[in-house]
């Protein structure tokens, strides 16, 4: 068993073409010899947002804080403390911190070799 706080846990810029003000937090990874699944945290400052991309994998998604916006090709969706999500394989998608005060957070799921 593994036991961590966020806190603990160094937060990194991502760097991917299309991100702006994000950082990742990977909270439990390859680093911890997890077997199947990395859960990291997403932080985006106000304003901040993920590119708009894709995976070729499935993941989940927990808001923990502030308003949030996924875009896809269906158009964006408002989310909120507390909602969940599944990403589907290959569905293209962006998050976006709707506040420009307030940074806002989530977790996210993705298979261990997506992490390592």
């Amino acid at each position: 068993m593994i036991i961590k706080n966020i806190q603990d846990v160094a937060a990194q810029p991502v760097k991917m073409d299309g991100a702006r003000d994000v950082t990742i937090r990977v909270l439990i990874g390859p680093q911890d010899n997890a077997p199947t699944f990395a859960m990291r945290l997403f932080e985006l400052a106000p304003g901040g947002h993920t590119p708009f991309h894709d995976h070729n994998f499935e993941h989940e998604v927990i808001v923990l804080d502030g308003e949030i916006a996924v875009l896809t090709t269906y158009g964006p969706k408002p989310l909120q403390k507390n909602d969940v999500l599944l990403i589907d394989a290959n569905e293209q998608h962006q998050f976006k911190n709707l506040s420009v005060t307030a940074p806002a957070r989530f977790i996210c799921l993705v298979p261990i070799d997506y992490q390592k």
